[in-house]
């Protein structure tokens, strides 16, 4: 009896194990095996060492696609992580509409990526609305190409993951502030602490676990953005919005370079990880973490 309450547990851990292993774990090490590979479906995967590895640094196009990716972190999650607070404490108050307002902002998130991105393509053209309004407002004098700019195209593009981001994480944040007890706003009232000081005092730290949560899913969701890229550039122009998930899918599905995308995967994940490590460092011990 004692032996199967032990093995109980693990009986129900089973078939998680077995389709993290299947799908997870098993193509993972796949992956990293061929990395030092030459392999390219047609033929046997022939091993060739840190071949891969030494292009992959030599390759202009993967430093410029790097760097793409890191100024995609960059530039979206402190605003996914940020803005998304301000959406909660707005839509968390009890005041008429609220539910539409949550309702509202959580709509893109449940929207298909196909249909924002064409959606945001249709704003974005050259006679589209975005120009027509700021052309109105005087904003600029004539249009912007904003997907075909190489200067404008991959911050285009990040304003697309915010707008579908801010939903997701505003439900996280939800339910960190209704997790907070009420007994401490009415103390701080109480104390003559105005709407700023219960937000910075109150509202923030007893956020912080969430806080690290959304900053670090948001990091991981930033170094795999793909479907944005893919359907609203392409990539373009001149590889200007391509980050280093599409460099992967190009190399791996276009070229049939296995092996040469799978070194440019691990190199995601070691990167990945990195930047997961630091966010949990910064993060972690005031949201109670690590």
């Amino acid at each position: 009896m004692l032996r199967t309450a032990k093995i109980t547990p693990y009986l129900f851990l089973l078939p998680g194990c077995v389709i993290l292993g299947t799908f997870v774990f098993f193509p993972m090490i796949q992956a990293i095996w061929l990395s030092f590979t030459e392999y390219n479906i047609i033929q046997d995967a022939e091993f060739t060492g840190l071949e891969n590895y030494t292009e992959l640094f030599q390759d202009g196009l993967f430093w410029q696609v790097l760097t793409n990716t890191i100024i995609y972190v960059v530039g979206v999650v402190p605003l996914l992580v940020i803005l998304p607070i301000f959406v909660a404490v707005l839509v968390n108050q009890e005041i008429k509409g609220a539910v539409f307002f949550r309702s509202a902002f959580f709509l893109p998130v449940i929207t298909s990526m196909v249909v924002a991105g064409l959606a945001w393509d249709l704003l974005y053209r050259e006679y589209g609305v975005l120009n027509y309004i700021l052309q109105f407002l005087g904003v600029i004098d004539e249009p912007v190409h904003w997907l075909t700019s190489t200067t404008t195209a991959l911050f285009a593009v990040m304003v697309v993951t915010i707008w579908k981001g801010i939903g997701y994480y505003m439900v996280i944040y939800l339910a960190g502030l209704q997790s907070i007890p009420e007994d401490l706003y009415e103390a701080a009232k109480i104390d003559g602490a105005s709407w700023w000081q219960q937000v910075t005092k109150i509202t923030i730290p007893m956020l912080m676990p969430f806080i690290a949560l959304v900053s670090m899913m948001s990091i991981i969701a930033a170094m795999k953005v793909f479907e944005e890229i893919y359907i609203m550039t392409g990539g373009g122009p001149l590889h200007s919005s391509e980050t280093l998930v599409f460099f992967i899918y190009t190399e791996a599905f276009s070229k049939l370079n296995m092996g040469y995308a799978s070194a440019a995967g691990v190199v995601l994940f070691i990167f990945t990880v990195i930047l997961t490590v630091i966010n949990l460092k910064f993060t972690g011990k005031r949201g109670n973490i690590t």
